[in-house]
């Protein structure tokens, strides 16, 4: 997904040099701005990079309740499932699908660009549903390298036996930790996203995609609203 690349590559790069080009920074200012920026780069490219694979990860949320995030590339295309919906972009369409009594009703849409990366405002429903996407974590940790005010410290782990690099940020709006597996994938993550307490945590990870995991779910009713859809 090159415009995935290179929205998050300029994002990097703008966090850089704000942190940077400040004038009136003492020595130790420079050195917590260049690493926080450091920080923000690295897990900027690994979610980056992370675009670029086919995959498979589920997440288990609170309650018992689960999630997941499907990939897969030529064409790029993704799948968000959570509670009570999914949403899924490919480049000619965007499908909204959500449970009503017992059963999904899915809404197709043309993207706002045809082949773009998608706006984060995009995965508002998935995150009030209790899946936090990489582009609303990504969001998060910028905001927070850009605040002066913020303490973020890192740290290692594994979560479904696969390694990750976490980082615990505190701000007055609300403290968050994330971790990113060394391939790029969204490992955990534990605070507000939308003013809503969020918690995740990956359960399974798989290189492969099953069969028909970016059509809509069987019996769900479809209504096709792009121009010339039925």
């Amino acid at each position: 997904m090159p415009a995935a690349s290179t929205t998050l590559r300029m994002l990097a790069v703008s966090v850089i040099a704000s942190l940077t080009v400040t004038g009136c920074q003492t020595f130790e200012d420079a050195g917590r701005a260049m690493g926080r920026s450091d920080l923000v780069n690295d897990l900027a490219a690994r979610l980056d990079r992370a675009l670029e694979l086919t995959y498979s990860a589920d997440y288990q949320l609170p309650g018992g309740q689960a999630a997941g995030i499907v990939q897969a590339q030529d064409p790029a295309r993704s799948a968000y499932i959570y509670p009570g919906g999914r949403l899924t972009v490919t480049p000619d369409a965007v499908t909204r699908c959500t449970e009503t009594g017992g059963r999904m009703a899915c809404t197709v849409v043309t993207p706002p660009t045809p082949g773009t990366k998608p706006t984060v405002a995009l995965f508002a429903e998935a995150n009030q549903q209790g899946l936090v996407t990489p582009p609303v974590v990504i969001g998060m940790l910028t905001a927070a390298a850009l605040d002066p005010e913020s303490v973020i410290k890192q740290s290692d782990t594994t979560v479904a036996g696969r390694h990750a690099a976490c980082v615990e940020v505190q701000r007055a709006d609300g403290n968050f930790t994330a971790c990113v597996t060394t391939e790029g994938v969204l490992g955990s993550f534990n605070g507000p996203v939308d003013g809503k307490p969020t918690e995740l945590a990956l359960s399974r990870y798989s290189e492969t995609v099953q069969k028909g995991a970016f059509d809509p779910p069987p019996g769900a009713g479809v209504v096709d609203r792009r121009q010339g859809g039925s």
